[in-house]
């Protein structure tokens, strides 16, 4: 059993001026991180491991295990260098959109969790690298920065601490794959956005070949919360395996789309009922539960616990919580062409296998939405799937080929009536929401 939504994260968004530090500290802002510089600095780890929580970025590593490989013994040469704490706060995938907003609304949520964090990896500069083109989100990050450093939140001696931190706010160069944590490094240091070869991990040779962690913005601004709170009442909520809470981000054909923040374990049907129901007169066709890199789900799924394990069991990823809602009126082959022109256009060209597939994948696609395809076409992609899942770089193109090879499995006869029917059956406007009247699936 969940409760139905659990407000922590969200909980200030409705609150007059929320992005301003007199909001937040009026409302108990910074009373963690006063707790925290009093204690020691592997018992924030340890609570932050007591606590369960996992990345909120996608892929659900334990964070405080994470921060635990961070090598602290000054003897070796490793633990002698200085420690970077990075927060990817680049949200460039379609249907992703929960740190944005959590940014705009209380920045100083995620800049709280930064010193925190820092404090706890003995780092003494934090990097916030948000996306380029998020320029209204950049200069909302960079105020409440400023704001800590003149509370004297952050720089030396924190509050009598001895503690010194500074923090940066990066602007990205636009780049999708700098989502990817050594893309974004690479990005970080002044060069192309590409993945590096791992080992060495970042733990050990990250930012400037020092002690790195790299963590998404939601998962440190859960951290004041942990700490202020106490483990265990993080831990009380969610599963047995995924605890806490999350930010569900529902878009689409939904009544009220938005950001639901609720329990791990949660299901679709729940939160489907929070946002009013799909549009009126129409039902759930097929969705995407950690945005478009994530295999599809159906209407089969509604009942399936919205957690890691859950999620996986049905054969798909939890992610970042992407719930991108699709109602019958639209063409499950015309969305995935959209979101594989996206990757095809991503690539950072690096390895061939996304290189080349992403390009072959949209060919063959864009051939059989237009009808010019032919049956075994569908074999070929699922072919070409194969080929390029596991064997690229990073996780780019395997989140391609997710779209792809789950809606040939549940929607195999959509595809073929592209080819019966000369080209796509379904009215394009009827999907929209601008322009319903006359529009027939």
């Amino acid at each position: 059993m969940t409760d139905t939504l659990t407000p922590v994260l969200t909980d200030d968004w409705d609150a007059e001026r929320s992005w301003t530090l007199a909001t937040y500290e009026g409302r108990g802002g910074y009373d963690a991180l006063r707790k925290a510089l009093a204690m020691a600095p592997d018992d924030i780890i340890a609570a932050v491991k007591d606590s369960g929580l996992r990345g909120r970025g996608g892929a659900g590593f334990p964070t405080g295990m994470k921060w635990g490989f961070i090598p602290q013994d000054a003897a070796t040469e490793a633990g002698a260098k200085p420690k970077y704490l990075v927060v990817n706060a680049d949200e460039s995938e379609p249907g992703t959109c929960k740190d944005t907003p959590l940014l705009m609304a209380t920045p100083h949520t995620l800049v709280e969790g930064v010193i925190i964090s820092s404090f706890a990896i003995r780092a003494h500069t934090a990097f916030i690298y948000i996306r380029g083109e998020v320029l209204h989100v950049i200069r909302r990050v960079q105020a409440a920065v400023a704001e800590a450093y003149a509370a004297g939140h952050l720089g030396t001696d924190i509050h009598g601490s001895g503690y010194d931190l500074d923090v940066v706010v990066h602007a990205g160069a636009g780049a999708y794959i700098c989502g990817e944590e050594t893309a974004l490094l690479e990005g970080l240091e002044g060069r192309r956005g590409q993945p590096r070869l791992r080992p060495p991990f970042p733990a050990v040779a990250g930012l400037y070949a020092s002690p790195t962690v790299i963590n998404n913005v939601e998962s440190i601004a859960s951290v004041p919360s942990i700490i202020g709170n106490g483990a265990a009442w993080f831990a009380s909520m969610g599963t047995e395996k995924s605890k806490g809470f999350g930010i569900f981000s529902l878009s689409g054909h939904v009544t009220r789309p938005g950001q639901y923040e609720a329990p791990l374990g949660i299901t679709l049907r729940e939160l489907i009922d929070l946002a009013g129901g799909m549009r009126a007169g129409h039902e759930l066709k097929f969705w995407t539960p950690g945005g478009s890199s994530t295999p599809l789900l159906t209407h089969e799924h509604l009942d399936v616990p919205l957690d890691f394990e859950g999620v996986a069991g049905v054969g798909s990823m939890l992610g970042t919580r992407a719930l991108q809602l699709f109602d019958e009126t639209t063409c499950v082959v015309r969305a995935v062409l959209r979101w594989t022109e996206f990757y095809k256009h991503e690539s950072c060209g690096k390895c061939t296998p996304c290189r080349e597939g992403t390009w072959w994948l949209v060919q063959t696609l864009a051939r059989l939405e237009n009808g010019e395809g032919q049956e075994s076409d569908l074999e070929m992609l699922l072919d070409q799937c194969e080929n390029i899942l596991g064997r690229s770089f990073c996780a780019l193109a395997d989140g391609a080929t997710s779209p792809i090879s789950s809606s040939i499995a549940f929607f195999r006869d959509e595809y073929l009536a592209h080819l019966s029917h000369g080209g796509c059956p379904f009215d394009p406007a009827a999907s929209t929401l601008f322009e319903t009247a006359g529009a027939s699936a």
